[in-house]
């Protein structure tokens, strides 16, 4: 008989919710930024939930004093790699530490790469520079509806985009061509994710649409989805998880609309899955409201994720753990004119009804804290991290399964 505190684990990343500059910001050009402070101090927030797991005992924030008794387990951490992307985040959380980031294009891909992609797809390109996307639509949509070719573009992230409307450029053909540009982006361009960027309507009134989809790099073994496969432990997906590991060891997932529509599944799969992992990132922090500076609405997002975070806790048995944290920050503070993601402490908070409360996680040295604890729960583990199960666990509460 093994020893398995949770059952179920319930991990839910709130994409770009960082929570303090790292040591190393200045490499990044980050000093000083802060995507939950300079929110926080935007306005009074209201987040009862979130503050009274801890958020506020993790660091100052203005406006929200700390919690007197956080019923959860609060920390800090900070990500090992070098970058502040996605793929990056989510790797260190799995256990992958990369020896260098991924790639970046500032000046948009060189010619050796945007030729051979034009001559595969059999079509000239358009843009083949950074950009926001809802921009670059706004630039060059009415360009690419009237000749075909598509958007091209990459951001502070390691990324490949392609932005076509629905009605010039069917969705299988835009998926195509991802497949191709994933395939030609290897070597020293071996960029972290390939990403499908459909839109449709009219110009000036061009929208993106939920279709998008990412192709990301095979990441290194072994990572926590092959360990709790080869351990027989059902991981769900719930969100873009699948697409950041490349469907290793997500099999069984489902994507979402919006973070409602993932709040919506997550419940959902509360309900109905009887244990293992149940993986979720929640992307409109990042996607609408961090990358597009859009203080106002990032708060409020906050506002609505703790709502529906009140009715969630209350859903959850002893036997589940709930794990909230980010993978980076995107500070929409208008005072930093970059709409790049910042290189932030990511916050961590641990939540089950036999765990112990108020327990200070403190710092972690790497993301991979987080994974090594799922792991070791499930009775396996992983190349990086330092669990911190033991000090989730109540003396008294393990249970023999």
């Amino acid at each position: 008989m093994s020893m398995q505190p949770f059952a179920k684990v319930l991990w839910v990343v709130l994409d770009s919710v960082g929570i303090g500059a790292l040591p190393d910001a200045a490499d990044y050009g980050d000093v000083g930024r802060t995507t939950l402070g300079h929110i926080a101090e935007s306005r009074p927030l209201k987040i009862p939930t979130l503050v009274g797991m801890g958020l506020s005992n993790i660091a100052p924030l203005p406006h929200l004093p700390p919690a007197a008794s956080p019923m959860g387990a609060y920390g800090k951490g900070a990500t090992h790699s070098p970058g502040k992307d996605t793929t990056t985040g989510h790797w260190e959380m799995a256990g992958v530490w990369l020896p260098q980031a991924f790639p970046v294009y500032p000046h948009g891909f060189p010619p050796e790469i945007i030729d051979e992609f034009e001559r595969q797809i059999g079509r000239e390109t358009l843009g083949n520079k950074p950009a926001s996307g809802t921009e670059i639509i706004k630039e060059l949509g009415e360009a690419h509806v009237r000749t075909g070719k598509p958007i091209v573009y990459t951001s502070g992230d390691s990324v490949f985009q392609i932005a076509t409307h629905e009605e010039v450029i069917p969705i299988a053909d835009l998926y195509r061509m991802c497949e191709i540009a994933r395939k030609l982006l290897d070597g020293p361009h071996r960029v972290g994710r390939v990403i499908a960027r459909p839109f449709t309507g009219e110009a000036g009134h061009f929208v993106r649409t939920s279709r998008r989809h990412d192709y990301a790099v095979d990441p290194p073994k072994p990572m926590l989805m092959d360990v709790l496969e080869d351990r027989s432990v059902p991981v769900f997906g719930i969100g873009k998880i699948h697409d950041i590991y490349n469907g290793r060891g997500v099999k069984d997932y489902v994507t979402t609309k919006n973070n409602a529509d993932g709040m919506d599944k997550l419940t959902a799969a509360l309900c109905e899955r009887s244990g293992g992992l149940i993986f979720c990132n929640l992307v409109d922090f990042d996607m609408l409201y961090g990358h597009r500076k859009d203080v106002e609405g990032f708060a409020k997002s906050l506002e609505e994720f703790d709502l529906a975070l009140a009715n969630f806790l209350r859903l959850l048995q002893p036997s589940d753990l709930l794990m909230i944290t980010a993978d980076h920050g995107c500070d929409p503070d208008p005072r930093w004119e970059t709409t790049d993601h910042s290189r932030e402490y990511v916050p961590i908070l641990a939540y089950s009804s036999q765990a112990a409360a108020g327990v200070n996680l403190g710092i972690r040295e790497t993301l991979a804290d987080m994974g090594q604890t799922i792991a070791e729960n499930f009775g396996g583990s992983i190349p990086h991290g330092k669990s911190f199960l033991a000090e989730l666990s109540r003396k008294g509460s393990l249970s023999a399964r």
